[in-house]
Parts: structure tokens; C-alpha cells; sequence
């Protein structure tokens, strides 16, 4: 039996994936153990229990970037965090640590050196994250979901994804799909999203022109997000909606996608082989620009900056998009090589790697 320990979380960006492994994880071998090491503050508090994993905890403890209190206090608290870890990896006999980023990931992966444990790193970022540089200058292997990523020894392996949107059969479910939002599955159907609190940008850009892309022979399927709601549309072939609850039908029935560019949307996108728009948040230190920056190039999306997204912008670019097929085509082709679906065993791949070295 072999015992793992993914640490990582705070959002769902590193949670997703790291549950990803985790499912495959047991899938391959259910006498494994798998052990997630998070904070009691992120995210990863609620979904792991959710998912029938056990957490367990390190204090929350983040890299100081300024002179203050914080950063005078911050070697003893990070000893504490290495302490704790390097606890749990000696009473839970484990034999090699998986850190996907975020609070965790730091000290799991001094913990692992020093206790003479393989780490592995994956990052899903295009713009790796400090705790990920770290680890990675003593992991046995580091994995990157986006070509570019500038990580030392980085392999691109991809993004581990949903178990649903691994095994999506898109042609098969469309019609499924297009009825679940009360759309036509014999016309063209827009996806617009911008992630579980909607994007503000997105959401005005087609409050001011989804009468133009339904006079375009388009449907729109338009997730505003709960805390950006606009009105209802009575229209047939425009569905608005708070949330989407049930993504992977959403993704079976678009034939474009118009949405912010975080790496797990883009991943999702890709390994479907979608056409997108990316609209990257202008928020943070860019990552989202480079998270669409291999799609972009291979011809598998456009994107178009946050302030430049307006009716008119969707009037000029989006417009002639919908109404060129060959153009479709052609994306379709591009995006269908994009992504991959495969970004779980890869980073399987890497663990048993890391413990097949350790031994050798």
C-alpha cells in the first residue's frame, strides 16, 4: 500500500486538480491512502470532507512581502508549519507528497526534503506561484499545465480535471444539453461565463448586444454569476442564469465560449476541443493573459482585454466570428489539439516516477 499526501488549497484552482488526483488516485488503487494537507481557512475545508478525504491541517502562513510584524514573526511560524507537517509525514508513513500550490504546498514540500520524502510539483499556472518555485528546486519532477510556464525542469502534463469533463462526450450529450437550458440543439448556442461570481465586464458586454447575436442565428447560454445577476430574458434562445450547476452539459452544447481565462477554464476549454473569446481579469499579476497565451497562439481562441470588452467590441469581432463557419472550422480543428484530456495520469505519472528514483 502506498500513502500520498497532496497538499495545497485556498481556492478552487488548486483544489479541483489536487481532488482530481486524488480521485485517480483511488480509482488506480482503492487500498491506497490519500491524505490532503490544507489550511482550516481555504476552501479545500469544505470540499475535501465533501469528497470523502481526510485533511489535514497547517497553519496558515504567508510569505511576507513587505517589512512588518508579519515578516518578523514569520521564520518561527514557518518552522512551526515544517514541524507539523513532518509530524503527519512520520505517524502517516507517507511515501511521497504532491504539492499543487497555495498555503500548504511550503512547508509540505521542506517537511518532504527533510524527511527524505520524493515531492512532486504541479502548477497550474502560466505565472508559477512562489510556493511552486520553491518546491520545485528539490522535486522529483515538476509538471506545468501550460507550455511557457517558467518553472526549472517544468513538463508540460496539463491540468487534472473533473472526472465529468474527462469523460464529456460532447456530439452524444449535445441535444441533452441544449434542452437542460431550454435551448434548440439544431442552432449555434454562445457560452458566456465568467467563473461562480460572474464577471461584471462580460455581463455588460452582452446585456448591450445579445439581440445582435440572436439576429445573427446564435442562442446564448449567459451565467452571470449570484452576485452580478441581470435581468431575466424572456427571448427564446437566450437563457440567462445565476449559476451553472451543471457545466459539463454547458460545455457540450457551445460552439463558442466567450469567458475569463483562469487555468482551469482554460484547460477545460482546450481538452473539449471549444473555440473561445478570453477575456482575461485585469486583477493580480497577469496570469490569466498568459493562461491563454498557448491557446491564442495555436488558433484555438482570440482574446480581448477587460476594458477593450464592450457591445461594440462584440459587435465587430464576435459578430463576424459567428457568421464565418470556415473561420469556426478551423479553431474547432485548432482547439481540438489545444488541451488534453490526460492531465491526472500524467501527474500519476510523476509520482510513481519520484517513488520508482527514491528506491532505485
Amino acid at each position: 500500500m502506498t500513502t500520498y499526501l497532496l497538499a495545497g488549497g485556498g481556492t478552487a484552482g488548486h483544489v479541483n486538480p489536487m481532488l482530481a488526483v486524488a480521485d485517480g488516485l483511488k480509482a488506480r488503487r482503492p487500498d491506497d491512502e490519500v491524505l490532503i494537507l490544507g489550511t482550516a481557512e481555504g476552501l479545500e475545508s469544505r470540499l475535501v470532507p465533501e469528497r470523502g478525504y481526510e485533511l489535514l491541517t497547517v497553519p496558515k502562513v504567508p510569505f511576507p512581502r513587505r517589512p512588518n510584524t508579519a515578516a518578523l514573526t514569520f521564520p518561527v511560524r514557518f518552522s512551526r508549519a515544517v514541524r507539523t507537517v513532518r509530524g503527519y509525514l512520520r505517524d502517516r508513513g507517507v511515501d511521497v507528497v504532491l504539492g499543487v500550490g497555495g498555503y500548504a504546498s511550503a512547508p509540505a514540500y521542506i517537511a518532504a526534503k527533510r524527511e527524505g520524502i520524493p515531492s512532486v510539483v504541479h502548477e497550474a499556472n502560466a505565472r508559477p506561484g512562489m510556493a511552486n518555485v520553491l518546491g520545485a528546486r528539490s522535486a522529483a519532477a515538476v509538471g506545468v499545465a501550460f507550455d511557457g510556464t517558467p518553472m526549472k525542469r517544468g513538463e508540460v502534463v496539463g491540468m487534472p480535471l473533473r472526472p465529468e469533463i474527462v469523460g464529456l462526450d460532447r456530439a452524444a450529450t449535445r441535444d441533452e444539453a441544449a434542452r437542460h437550458f431550454g435551448l434548440d440543439p439544431d442552432r449555434p448556442i454562445l457560452l458566456a461565463f465568467g467563473g461562480s461570481l460572474g464577471a461584471r465586464r462580460i455581463n455588460a458586454a452582452l446585456a448591450g448586444s445579445w439581440n445582435d447575436i440572436l439576429g445573427a442565428g446564435w442562442q446564448v447560454l449567459h451565467a452571470t454569476g449570484e452576485k452580478n445577476a441581470v435581468d431575466d430574458h424572456p427571448e427564446p434562445g437566450y437563457a440567462v442564469v445565476p449559476y451553472i450547476d451543471r457545466m459539463d452539459l454547458a460545455l457540450a452544447a457551445a460552439d463558442l465560449i466567450v469567458a475569463r481565462a483562469g487555468a482551469s477554464t482554460v484547460s477545460e476549454i482546450s481538452a473539449l476541443g471549444i473555440p473561445a473569446v478570453y477575456v482575461p481579469y485585469p486583477v493580480g499579476n497577469g496570469e490569466q493573459r498568459l493562461n491563454a497565451a498557448s491557446a491564442v497562439s495555436s488558433g484555438a481562441a482570440r482574446l480581448i482585454d477587460d476594458a477593450e470588452f464592450t457591445p461594440d467590441r462584440v459587435r465587430s469581432e464576435i459578430l463576424p466570428m459567428l457568421a464565418d463557419r470556415d473561420a469556426l472550422e478551423r479553431m474547432t480543428a485548432s482547439a481540438a489539439v489545444a488541451g488534453t484530456r490526460h492531465g491526472t495520469e500524467n501527474v500519476i505519472a510523476h509520482l510513481d516516477r519520484a517513488m520508482k528514483e527514491t528506491r532505485s
